[in-house]
């Protein structure tokens, strides 16, 4: 009797360890393979605390059909397969490739245009004597071309409901439980929350990575366009479709912190000293040395002591077809419109040391 009474507190623990853990929506551009889309997932999919109840694919730094394809093999290479991943938009909801380049003529070239292809990549130097930031090199293809797998192609498949519809199930199934992580264009979110008035609310608040306020850099991305960032801009009708939504919280890691965060030869090196199957998977295809944009985004949830400096601001996103057009937008509370923009935590600065401690320790797992 003491034996089945034991078994049965067993149970009853662990189903406690279960329901306690944070349940969160992954919406991200997962090009790859490694780099900061994928390390971004896997840090909540290594996170004990943590339960991602499934992965939506939006096109963003690279293709939705491609994106998606590099996220399953990644879930198999680092065991997480049984993550389920829905596609979700192929394009953004106004914004072209074809006008984007036609304005390019008119108002200068874009450093980063992600699925749209880039003409050469961007290299920043950092302190220290590191090795230079390098961005992904994106080459242009048709949108539902997935050009050869250099990590193998997967044997997962997508699941047959669409990015959209899941997310918004996944929502009502644990209302007021959910946090929906978004870390590349937001025309997922957008749609679910056009189709569900009720999707927003019923959430625990959403996690963006996105967005520029004044970032001290000499990165040329940012120098002279200190408030163009890409996930904004690539979509902004969503962005501000997204940003006016009724969520309970609204954080947002911009650019101006995500600089602060890069990664370096020296957590490169930490990881692969592990022999987990997501060390593994780092050390072979994480080469490049860039910025942890979205990784910061996911750690900052996971612990919000990493965030040292933040400011309350209202954040919108800037729809005028001109130079402009899809940059960020803010007001204080005594200058904001009277036009339903929403108070949003900008994260400005970071615990460094901490933050790169939690993100290789996870990666070790």
């Amino acid at each position: 009797m003491r034996f089945a009474e034991s078994l049965l507190l067993l149970a009853l623990a662990a189903n406690l360890c279960v329901a306690q853990k944070r349940l969160v929506l992954i919406d991200q551009d997962g090009s790859g393979p490694g780099g900061s889309n994928q390390m971004a997932m896997l840090a909540l999919l290594q996170a004990p605390q943590a339960q991602v109840l499934g992965i939506t694919m939006v096109t963003g730094n690279a293709w939705r059909d491609e994106e998606t394809q590099h996220t399953l093999r990644m879930l198999e290479l680092t065991g997480h397969a049984d993550v389920p991943v829905a596609q979700g938009a192929v394009f953004p909801l106004v914004r072209t490739q074809q006008e984007t380049r036609l304005e390019e003529a008119l108002v200068g070239k874009v450093v980063w245009l992600g699925a749209w292809g880039q003409s050469v990549s961007t290299m920043v130097e950092t302190p220290k004597g590191d090795a230079p930031l390098v961005t992904e090199a994106a080459q242009a293809h048709s949108p539902y071309v997935v050009p050869p797998m250099l990590e193998g192609t997967p044997r997962l498949k997508p699941i047959d409901e669409d990015a959209v519809h899941f997310l918004i199930r996944q929502v009502h199934m644990h209302p007021h439980q959910v946090t929906i992580y978004a870390a590349g264009p937001m025309t997922n979110i957008a749609l679910a929350i056009s189709i569900d008035p009720e999707f927003a609310a019923l959430t625990q608040g959403i996690v963006m990575m996105g967005g520029s306020l004044n970032p001290q850099t000499d990165d040329p991305e940012f120098a002279t366009s200190p408030r163009h960032e890409f996930n904004f801009w690539f979509d902004p009708e969503a962005t501000h479709i997204v940003l006016r939504a009724a969520w309970p919280r609204i954080d947002v890691t911009t650019v101006d912190v995500s600089i602060k965060a890069p990664f370096t030869q020296q957590m490169l090196d930490a990881i692969a000293q592990s022999q987990s199957p997501t060390a593994r998977y780092i050390a072979a295809w994480s080469q490049n040395r860039y910025y942890l944009w979205d990784e910061l985004a996911a750690c900052a949830w996971l612990d919000s002591t990493l965030i040292t400096n933040e400011k309350h601001l209202y954040m919108d996103v800037d729809l005028s077809h001109g130079p402009s057009y899809g940059d960020t937008l803010t007001w204080n509370e005594k200058l904001k419109p009277v036009t339903g923009v929403r108070l949003v935590h900008a994260q400005l600065d970071l615990d460094l040391p901490k933050f790169q401690r939690m993100f290789v320790e996870l990666m070790k797992r």
